[in-house]
């Protein structure tokens, strides 16, 4: 067996010298580039791409371990994959932030294994890449036309019927049959020897808020990212549609203090101004202080506006200590108040109860779910409007509200 096993590692040694010539003979045997969005979508899944080009004239085994941002706690990734010879090929994977900042990009490590897959050879690229993440630039996108669209049922955008109608004055026209007979206009009507009707539009111009309270209730987390996340990602969206709709659009956020103010305009750069300032809304654990925000908008905000605050209200306690403040601000403004209802209650309520703890804590589950309800209906004692929305929902809901508003014209 002595003289086997000699053989058996002069052999192996042979092997191994022929996989490492195979390996390092050529310098630049492979290349690799990591391809990044010029930033990220907070929220959202982003493609990442890594393109990879083999300089052998044999097929390898790459693995791929990409240093990705720490933030993502990912300490396990890794592709396996296989390259033909002299040829080109993409590799895709998906990343999704749940916070907003600068995401650092470390080493992109290939190692590379011949057939005998005895060594494998490290290639290194693309050190150090920094990646901004802003809020959800991708919900941006997909309702960018949502204004306009005449299908916004297949975003769940509600149809909302028109009430009336407003008074800013669009055009003279010919009547046809379903046109509101009380907008006949007698002396078109008489000069044309035909029947005429004012037609009218929403009104432009108006002034929207969006007041985001960056306070202790909206750091709760839901699906990884925080009440606060949701609200911004909301308000980037909204703030778009308000624009197309030629509206002016605004916002603030507050805790302890107003700031990251953004008067409302209408200008080509306004969303970009609106974009750069929800990235850096930085969020604290202070209690919101109501009255600052009440002092703030009276003494600021002098135009009749429709103020959209997201904010989070668990009970009527909670809300009954700010409502002097709400209503403050309602008689001299339009006030919607976004407020989240706790999803995760839900699976308490729908739960079959087996034990007596069970029980208590499901009617418990079912007293805070009936609150919420509560603080809708005190809201509406005041004249104030509320959206009671899942995080998941939000955007789309406070889309409908707008809309809703700008349909009756009631702003």
């Amino acid at each position: 067996m002595y003289n086997a096993v000699w053989l058996l590692v002069l052999g192996l040694a042979t092997f191994l010298g022929i996989d490492i010539l195979l390996l390092y003979t050529i310098n630049k045997g492979i290349e690799a580039e990591r391809i990044t969005p010029e930033k990220l979508s907070n929220g959202d899944l982003n493609p990442i791409k890594i393109t990879l080009k083999n300089h052998y004239n044999f097929s390898i085994l790459i693995k791929i371990i990409d240093e990705i941002p720490f933030q993502f706690q990912v300490r396990d990734f890794k592709i396996l994959k296989k390259i033909n010879a002299a040829t080109q090929k993409e590799i895709n994977y998906e990343l999704r932030p749940t916070e907003r900042g600068e995401y650092l990009f470390g080493a992109l490590n290939i190692y590379v294994s011949s057939p005998l897959k005895l060594i494998s050879r490290r290639f290194i690229f693309d050190k150090n890449q920094m990646v901004p993440t802003y809020p959800s630039y991708i919900q941006l996108r997909k309702y960018d036309l949502i204004a306009f669209s005449n299908n916004l049922f297949q975003y769940g955008i509600k149809k909302i019927r028109r009430i009336g109608h407003t008074m800013e004055f669009e055009q003279i026209k010919e009547y046809v049959q379903g046109d509101d007979l009380r907008t006949i206009n007698w002396k078109a009507t008489a000069k044309k020897n035909a029947l005429m009707v004012n037609q009218f539009q929403d009104e432009k111009s108006q002034s929207v808020y969006m007041a985001i309270d960056k306070g202790r209730v909206m750091q709760m987390p839901f699906d990884g990212l925080a009440l606060l996340d949701y609200a911004i990602n909301s308000a980037l969206v909204l703030s778009n549609v308000i624009l197309k709709k030629q509206d002016k659009a605004g916002l603030f956020s507050f805790s302890k203090k107003v700031e990251n103010r953004v008067f409302a305009e209408r200008r080509g750069s306004q969303m970009q101004k609106i974009l750069e300032t929800l990235y850096n809304i930085k969020t604290d654990f202070f209690e919101s202080d109501y009255s600052r925000l009440y002092a703030d908008i009276k003494k600021n905000i002098n135009q009749r506006s429709l103020i959209i605050l997201y904010t989070n209200f668990e009970t009527m306690d909670g809300l009954n200590r700010q409502l002097p403040y709400l209503k403050g601000i309602a008689k001299s403004h339009l006030l919607v108040v976004v407020f989240f209802s706790n999803t995760e209650l839900n699976s308490i309520i729908n739960k079959k109860t087996n034990t007596l703890q069970e029980v208590y804590d499901k009617v418990i589950a079912e007293k805070f779910m009936f609150e919420k309800r509560l603080i809708v209906n005190e809201l509406k004692k005041y004249g104030i409007h509320s959206v009671l929305t899942q995080p998941e929902n939000l955007t789309l809901d406070a889309i409908n509200k707008y809309l809703e508003i700008k349909s009756r014209g009631i702003l």
